[in-house]
């Protein structure tokens, strides 16, 4: 897997024109755990030793990752990414699109790379899980404008948006790696769950993290108004003051919007009610891991990861 990380440290666009390749390579080059690549080739290693072509459809999963990110930034105003700032406050809009856009070119290229026997059933899952990851953003987005969200809404928001890819990433190293139809369908269902524990997981940190760990500012959901896991609870459970307080912090752009609903969500037991619900989709991902068919060592990486995953603090 380390051959893999410095992969991504050398360069992987032309040089002409600069003004639109270096921002390409500057968001590269800002890093990041590659878990959705890294996981793709686990998929790969669980079946069979790791091929060629999985490098490639990896490398493909992490150019889509990052031109979403790019574009997410805009849509979400974020001044900083993994404590740098973010492509378009460093360059501009336009030029962020741009780059954003020409690494999603730079991944079908890749994914182009495979062999006639699965490339059909790669580009299905590939397309398949741009096109959802593109709704799970769309559907973010409106739930801003919505002053509640069912916490049912909000998980299917979360799974097209970030849970399908990590488990496509699984499952197309899994087809690489030769799995049949059954054991790709457990290894997505394992990353799909898993995707859910990883969300709440950020959730929770945006709201009680160490903004020097985590990489970027605490509370960006909550300025935003996003309708994360917490927010969902805190509306669902908040009673007398503390539900009108809510309610008027989620109209207001005060300065202290963020510590005051930071303090409400501690009330209503949001941290510990998440931490529940991080243990629930995680058990669910270790029970597909289980019932997959092979022997059980060669599990242990993805078991590793996993809980890695759910437990970080950034």
């Amino acid at each position: 897997m380390k051959q893999f990380g410095n992969y991504f440290n050398v360069r992987h666009f032309p040089e002409y024109p600069a003004t639109l390749y270096e921002p390409s390579e500057y968001s590269l080059g800002l890093g990041g755990k590659r878990i959705r690549p890294v996981m793709c080739l686990m998929g790969n290693e669980l079946f069979n030793d790791i091929s060629p072509e999985a490098y490639d459809v990896a490398t493909a999963i992490e150019l889509f990752h990052n031109f979403t990110l790019i574009h997410d930034d805009i849509m979400d105003r974020a001044p900083m990414r993994r404590g740098m700032p973010t492509v378009h406050t460093k360059y501009n809009e336009s030029t962020a699109l741009l780059s954003g856009d020409v690494m999603l070119i730079q991944a079908y290229e890749c994914v182009n790379k495979v062999r006639a026997g699965s490339i059909h059933r790669i580009i299905s899952v590939f397309n398949k899980t741009a096109r959802q990851v593109c709704e799970g953003q769309q559907l973010d987005m409106d739930f801003e404008k919505l002053e509640n969200v069912a916490l049912e809404d909000y998980i299917n928001m979360i799974g097209l948006k970030t849970s399908v890819l990590i488990a496509a990433s699984l499952q197309m190293g899994a087809i690489l790696g030769g799995a049949g139809d059954g054991n790709a369908q457990h290894i997505y269902d394992f990353g799909l769950n898993l995707g859910i524990a990883f969300q709440v997981q950020d959730d929770y940190l945006d709201a009680f993290g160490d903004p020097e760990k985590f990489g970027k500012k605490v509370g960006g959901d909550i300025l935003a108004n996003k309708k994360t896991f917490l927010m969902i609870h805190a509306q669902d459970v908040a009673t007398g003051n503390d539900k009108e307080e809510l309610e008027t912090l989620l109209k207001s752009d005060s300065t202290d919007k963020v510590e005051r609903v930071v303090a409400i969500f501690k009330r209503c037991g949001a941290d510990e009610w998440a931490r529940q619900l991080k243990e629930k989709y995680l058990s669910i991902a270790f029970q597909h891991l289980e019932d997959i068919a092979v022997i059980s060592v060669r599990k242990k990486p993805l078991e590793q990861l996993a809980s890695f995953l759910a437990q970080r603090d950034y």
